[in-house]
């Protein structure tokens, strides 16, 4: 028996924050404006599509795209509409969905696999970005295909505000004249090796060699060629309201040198903190938990001020460690976990003159957002070296 065809559909909100800040004042309505903090230290966040038009990016230096596009309004926005606004779609989403995945504050894919049995998957997407339409007021893009990788690329081309459907078995003809840097990880690195070997649209790729693209790629050339013939087998993630977010390694081998239980220790903070602001949210409880070699188990929280910066976690995890850990004692798993979700109880404002740590975190996490996870670590959380 055959596998139903899949039906996958990605949201994209429109340069989310700035249309937050329009339907805040709608004066600001098709100008160039960017959301980023101050001329001298800022980093954009996103900008409009006016902005756009004269090379303005995300996670450019403010100073940059001032020189780009002078007359740029510039805002430094506010945390709590944005988390606000989208907790809004999410629930209409949630709503409606069968099944759905948040993957950012301003992202979904939603599964609509066996819904042809019973309606058109692409007109009640339609109608799905209708209603989020009228009772949000925000402009909203989205990608109908057979797989999370091509609704996602649909979406990117659909934009601003528009829609675009793949037909099932259609999706290596739709991808085929694209440029390779189409495709999600696909970095500059990856681009300079492709056009070194003639290629530079997915067509070309999807034509090479598997076994050279593997010779030149490692395994990310197998993956991508797989790719380039519009197969991808990510599945949507069924989105559960969080009450925490944490993170544990178990060690291969068990440890109890304090140094490298502190790096980490850091390590995990780092990627907790990071998935924190991914979902737009601060904490308010950070808790660590150790397990020793005889399967013992012990855990230790804390209440904190409202966060989501790594280093206002780290201490207070570092110190729950200290009051958890007898020194010398080898330790088989470490973990570390976030909780008592909350928005500020003020409007904060990410990337205020006054935050300059808030714009290194947005800079650091556009990095990471880009060329993955570990493309940016604090030095103590690094593995250390033999002596």
């Amino acid at each position: 028996m055959s596998s139903p065809q899949r039906y996958i559909a990605h949201f994209d909100l429109d340069s989310f924050f700035v249309s937050v800040e329009v339907l805040k004042n709608p004066s600001l309505k098709g100008k160039p404006v960017i959301v980023g903090g101050s001329a001298e230290r800022g980093v954009v966040s996103t900008c409009s599509y006016e902005a756009r038009k004269f090379g303005v990016k995300s996670a450019m230096p403010m100073k940059t795209a001032l020189q780009r596009c002078p007359h740029a309004i510039i805002l430094q926005g506010s945390y709590a509409d944005y988390a606000d606004y989208s907790e809004r779609v999410t629930q209409i989403i949630a709503e409606k969905a069968p099944l759905f995945e948040k993957a950012s504050i301003d992202e979904f894919y939603i599964d609509l696999t066996g819904m042809d049995m019973y309606d058109d998957p692409f007109q009640w997407t339609i109608q799905l970005r209708e209603i989020i339409i009228q009772k949000t007021g925000l402009p909203i893009s989205f990608g109908l295909a057979g797989n999370k990788m091509v609704a996602k690329i649909a979406t990117d081309l659909a934009k601003p505000n528009g829609y675009i459907r793949v037909p099932p078995g259609k999706e290596k003809e739709f991808l085929a004249p694209l440029p390779v840097g189409r495709i999600s990880g696909v970095g500059e690195h990856t681009i300079e090796v492709l056009s070194s070997m003639g290629i530079h649209t997915i067509r070309e790729l999807s034509e090479a060699s598997p076994v050279l693209l593997s010779h030149r790629l490692g395994k990310a050339g197998q993956s991508l060629y797989e790719k380039a013939q519009g197969i991808h087998h990510g599945i949507v993630q069924p989105f559960h309201e969080s009450k925490s977010v944490s993170a544990e390694n178990t060690f291969e081998e068990n440890i109890s040198d304090p140094e490298l239980l502190h790096g980490e220790l850091v390590r995990l903070t780092e990627k907790v903190a990071y998935a924190l602001r991914r979902d737009a949210r601060f904490a308010g409880c950070i808790a660590v938990k150790i397990r020793y070699p005889d399967f013992e188990t012990r855990s230790k929280q804390m209440s904190i001020s409202p966060s989501c910066h790594d280093d206002d976690f780290i201490p207070a995890a570092l110190q729950l460690l200290q009051a958890l850990h007898v020194p010398g004692t080898s330790v088989r798993l470490l973990g570390v976990r976030l909780s008592d979700f909350s928005l500020p109880v003020t409007q904060t404002n990410l990337f205020s003159d006054t935050s300059r740590k808030s714009q290194l975190y947005q800079a650091i996490d556009d990095v990471k957002n880009k060329f993955g996870k570990a493309a940016l670590q604090k030095a103590r959380s690094l593995p250390r070296k033999n002596k």
